[in-house]
């Protein structure tokens, strides 16, 4: 029969020598998880060797377990309750939960704040509170061990509560609950204890056990990142892992970012019995639509009603692994589920130093193991959700060269507010460009660099600035932005006009894209062929037919390096 009781996975963090592994021991051990044998196995040892028996060795018997088969390990411990089934996550050390975070074994939807009684909070205790509130992880729970070592005094743990209490806070982490407890003893982990008669909340047992489960995958919004586009006699199919949601024949879908529509036309399957009606989460597929598109690798597929961020400006938590330091305007490469692209850091909106938990504004660099909140840009919009909606689309990580140097979740999108795109406006009808940017040639650095001025918002009536160092597109010229689906229209050097593509006709004008590059039309067939063309994207085939970077604009040489901006906000 197959199970279907519900699991939570619990990371366990805390200074190594406040009694971490012996809260976990002691949880299995109370609540009968253990191989058969276990216990008296490591008794049998801790007497051969003349030292007394501590409930942390029971993960040292579980490696040795594992060696031998059993499907218990070190770092992934099963456990349960009468409402459902654990998996704890046992986090050793800082290092070694960065690297747990990053391969994706750290997806924990709670978490254990272990902290000694009689030692206080660490520098440690701090840094993983920092690190819970980074990954995201709402639902903690900080349990005071070795009460015992304090004669079970409830003023010192008020101390330790709100101490840890305070510092939490500011890290947007509210504690479920504050329990004291005595791991070894077994004092207010599965039962009531009276020698803390004077506390009223829940065991750690009880205090999980009121958890919420995260909304499973399946019931998420659909998620479907293109992994490869294969072509089968007349089929073009569509193939990929379904992180998110379900996917059945018939679906009106979308496809980011290239703000496609579409409905889905056949599920493909290399055997007939292999053959599915329903697509859902975790389940490689291949499908057909019912339009022909040119899809790529990285793009995602949704349900229309429900659409990932599409942006490529976003606000980041990051762990920086790297044996570089992390350094702001240097070009990386962001990985996230099939989507590659070139990034920078715009900002260092916060670096902690990992060996003081020094706190940093405004740098211009991490080091090693530091952690940080930053904002990237990437170099072309990517799609994407914040990591507590959906943690398969909201995490990933950083490539320096050809080394994976970092990792981290994304926390949210710069509003608009924030930083506003230079655009035509009419009536609310919006054309983002950037056609007023400057190119300079950087003689030091021997390459072609962009400054990119201030963002401005140019309405209907308003003069514009078709006169620029290395731009000149004349008083009166045409902007068709295909992928806006819109046109702006200038006249004696001012707007007078935003329509759709499709209500424009060739007027015999100067012609530019969003981008400033001249677009080779001379007529309303070109007209007509330059928008068909473009149903494959932007390539180098479209882009050597119809585009002329040099038409209306020249590159002016530069040899003051910070005067080139690559981004501003």
């Amino acid at each position: 029969m197959e199970n279907t009781r519900e699991q939570l996975r619990i990371v366990a963090v805390g200074h190594v020598d406040h009694g971490k592994s012996t809260v976990i021991g002691r949880l299995l051990y109370d609540t009968k998880s253990l191989p058969e044998g276990a216990i008296e196995k490591v008794k049998k040892i801790a007497k051969e060797t003349g030292k007394p028996f501590e409930y942390a060795y029971l993960l040292d018997a579980f490696e040795e377990e594992q060696k031998q088969g059993i499907t218990i390990d070190t770092t992934s411990l099963q456990f349960h309750t009468d409402k459902r089934d654990y998996v704890i996550i046992d986090a050793p050390g800082h290092i070694e939960f960065l690297k747990n975070m990053i391969t994706g074994a750290a997806s924990a939807e709670a978490a254990l704040l272990i902290i000694d009684a009689k030692e206080g909070i660490q520098e440690q205790s701090k840094r993983h509170g920092y690190i819970l509130s980074l990954l995201g992880i709402k639902q903690v729970c900080v349990v005071v061990n070795k009460m015992d070592l304090i004669n079970y005094s409830q003023e010192k743990f008020n101390i330790i509560k709100k101490q840890m209490d305070d510092f939490l806070k500011n890290l947007n982490v509210h504690p479920m609950s504050y329990i004291p407890i005595s791991a070894f003893y077994g004092e207010n982990l599965t039962s009531k204890s009276e020698k803390l008669s004077w506390y009223t909340g829940p065991t750690v047992l009880e205090a999980l056990d009121l958890f919420s489960q995260e909304e499973g995958l399946e019931a998420k919004p659909l998620r479907f990142p293109i992994q490869d586009v294969y072509k089968f006699d007349d089929r073009r199919i569509i193939a990929g892992r379904i992180e998110a949601g379900s996917l059945k024949i018939g679906d009106e879908i979308l496809i980011s970012p290239s703000n496609r529509t579409t409905k889905v036309k056949s599920i493909e399957a290399f055997v007939e019995k292999d053959r599915v009606d329903i697509l859902s989460a975790g389940m490689s597929v291949g499908i057909t639509f019912e339009d022909e598109f040119f899809n790529k690798r990285g793009e995602i597929i949704s349900h229309k009603s429900n659409a990932p961020i599409t942006s490529d400006l976003f606000k980041t938590n990051i762990f920086w692994m790297g044996k570089n330091n992390f350094v702001k305007g240097k070009k990386y490469k962001i990985k996230l589920v099939t989507q590659e692209v070139e990034c920078e850091i715009i900002s260092f909106d916060k670096v902690i130093d990992a060996s003081t938990l020094a706190t940093y504004e405004n740098a211009l660099e991490a080091k090693t193991n530091d952690v940080a909140e930053v904002t990237i840009k990437t170099k072309e919009k990517i799609c994407f959700d914040k990591f507590s909606d959906n943690q398969n689309t909201g995490r990933f990580v950083i490539v320096d060269g050809y080394d994976v140097s970092g990792g981290g979740i994304i926390s949210g999108v710069v509003e608009a507010d924030e930083v506003v795109a230079t655009s035509f406006n009419k009536d609310g009808i919006n054309l983002p460009i950037n056609c007023f940017d400057e190119y300079y040639f950087d003689i030091k650095a021997l390459d072609i660099k962009k400054k990119i001025l201030k963002s401005t918002q140019y309405k209907v009536g308003e003069i514009i600035p078709f006169l620029g160092q290395s731009y000149d597109f004349t008083e009166n010229f045409d902007v068709i932005a295909l992928n806006a689906r819109l046109v702006a229209k200038i006249r004696a050097g001012k707007l007078i006009d935003v329509i759709s593509v499709k209500d424009y006709s060739y007027d015999s004008i100067a012609l530019i894209n969003e981008k400033g590059f001249g677009i080779n039309l001379t007529s309303e067939k070109d007209l007509l062929d330059y928008k068909n063309d473009y149903k494959d994207g932007v390539n180098e085939t479209f882009a050597d037919k119809w585009l002329n970077f040099t038409k209306y604009r020249t590159i002016k040489f530069s040899d003051i390096i910070e005067e080139i901006l690559e981004y501003e906000i």
